[in-house]
Formats: structure tokens, sequence, C-alpha cells
């Protein structure tokens, strides 16, 4: 890890804001464009959780996905009830990742390194093959929604633009929180108990409860994230809960820099929109992006956000 950010550094996070606000007025104002920054943004919030994790506790986990699909599948089943008020929906879809963050990292967090890797890719999976088996919702083939979460009976989330800043304003607010906690005593004690766990706990710092605290509260991000996603696609199926996706946010983070979230958010948007331009030059661009990912490994070892620091 780096040290403090200069200036420049410090700049990213509102140069992508004001990036995203002014995107719908300067070419970016047609329904796939705005669906196309949606799909980063509801990314990019789920790489800023993912960071708080990677970047602050030291915990790499290859399950982050279930939490985005446990937010996702809450708007599932609330839909299929009949329920689409964003009043019930969205804290449903935030405890929903948040229960499931809390009953795995319980057990998850009691180990670290490659065990924390494979116990979180474990629940993951299973994650993925429970919600496989959902006939009810739609089993592997999916489940369309009957329509978009409804905001005081207004069906406000259907306007292309409202969504875009709804969007933006949450993506901020999840930024906003977790450049908060890492910035204060919980966010120093997590990097203490990275660093020297042994040091911590001899500072009277015992290091579960605060990197529990730190999986609960990415969960409940990753599933305000899959809240959004459902209502962008207006589709959930389980390849969202797939340890492919969570290996998508995991790169994202580091594509972006573990220096701070803005790292994460850099990395989520420079991921979706390369992809999305690849796979307009070649059918076969996977073939691109693949040995891409890899250069950027090797060559940009401080993420994007690390280029800042070098200059």
């Amino acid at each position: 890890m780096s040290g403090a950010p200069g200036r420049a550094e410090r700049l990213v996070p509102w140069l992508v804001f004001a990036g995203l606000a002014a995107a719908p007025f300067i070419g970016f104002g047609e329904g796939h464009a705005l669906t196309l920054l949606a799909r980063a943004m509801i990314f990019g919030m789920a790489a800023v959780a993912l960071m708080l994790l990677v970047g602050g506790a030291g915990l790499v986990s290859l399950g982050h996905a279930a939490m985005l699909g446990m937010g996702a599948y809450a708007v599932v089943v609330l839909d299929h009830a009949g329920i689409v008020e964003a009043w019930i929906v969205f804290p449903a879809g935030i405890l929903a990742g948040a229960v499931f963050a809390l009953v795995t990292g319980a057990v998850a967090i009691r180990t670290s390194g490659v065990h924390f890797i494979m116990i979180t890719l474990a629940f993951g999976q299973m994650a993925f093959f429970t919600t496989s088996s959902l006939a009810i919702y739609g089993g592997d083939d999916g489940y369309t929604l009957f329509g978009r979460t409804e905001v005081l009976g207004a069906r406000w989330l259907e306007d292309r633009l409202v969504f875009h800043f709804v969007c933006l304003g949450l993506l901020a607010g999840c930024w906003a929180l977790v450049e908060a906690l890492l910035g204060s005593r919980f966010g120093r004690v997590l990097r203490a108990t990275r660093d020297n766990e042994t040091r911590a706990r001899a500072l009277g710092f015992e290091p579960w409860p605060y990197r529990l605290a730190a999986y609960v509260i990415a969960g409940a991000i990753g599933g305000l994230a899959g809240v959004l996603l459902a209502n962008a696609t207006e589709f959930v199926a389980p390849a969202y809960l797939a340890w492919q996706r969570s290996g998508d946010l995991l790169f994202m983070v580091i594509l972006g820099g573990l220096a701070g979230p803005h790292g994460a958010l850099v990395g989520a948007l420079a991921f979706v929109l390369v992809e999305e331009w690849l796979s307009h030059l070649w059918q076969h661009w996977r073939l691109i992006f693949g040995p891409l990912l890899i250069l950027c490994v090797f060559f940009l070892r401080g993420g994007i956000v690390g280029l800042l620091r070098r200059g």
C-alpha cells in the first residue's frame, strides 16, 4: 500500500463523479449509453464495497458477487409477491446482503489467506446453486421482473436519466461512506490488523469483530448494488452470483488500485467500458481482453490510480 494520496489523486473521485453527471448531456444520453453507464456505476458500487475488505482489512473475497445476488433476489422475491415499493424493496435488498454477509462472515472471518479465499468461494457457490434450484423464481433460466421498482407509486426509475442520477447519487454515497470508514478509528484498526495482527492484539484490539463489521458493511453495499442491477436489467439470474462475477469485481479493485475507494471507482468504470468497446470491435473480443488484463497486472502495479503517484 502506498502512502497518503497526492493532490492529483484526491481529485480523481470528484472528476469521476463530475464526468458521470455531465455524461448524459455531452453525447451519452442515448438509451444504450445510459444503460452502460448505469451498469458501470452499479459494479463500481460493489467494487468500492469489496475494496473495504481487500484494501482495508486485507481480506480477498471470491464470494462478493453473492452479496450482490442476494440484493437482486430480494427484488425477485418481493416482485413475485407483488411488492414493488422502493421504501420496502431497497431496505430488503440491503438487509439481504448484510444478513448473508453476517452469517457467512461469522465463519469465514475466522480464517485468513488462501483459506479465506476458498471459504468465501464455497459460500458464493452454495448461494449460486441454491438460486439455480429455485424453480419458482425461474431456476437456471432466471426471472424477468414485471417492472422496475416504484417510488411512492410512481415509475420514476423507468426513466433512464432519472435512474442514471439515482445510481450516481448512491455510488457517491457509498464511496463517501467507505472513505469515511477507512479514515476513521475503525479504518485504522482494520489496517493495523491487516498489517500486523499480533501487534494489534497486543494493543488490545481483537481483529474478528472489526473484520466482521467490515464484511457486513460490504455485504449491505453489495445488496444495494444488487437491487439497482435487478432494476437496470429487469432480469435476475443465478449467474449474478457466480464466482466469475466475483473475480470480475476483484479485478476491478486491483485494476484501479488499492490506495483507496477511488481506485475501485476507476477500475470498475475502466473494466466495463473497455469490455464494451472490445465487444464491438471483434466477435472473439475475450481473446484480447484476457491478455490485456494480465498486462495491466504486470505493468500497473499500483493500478490505474497509481500512475498519478508516479507522475
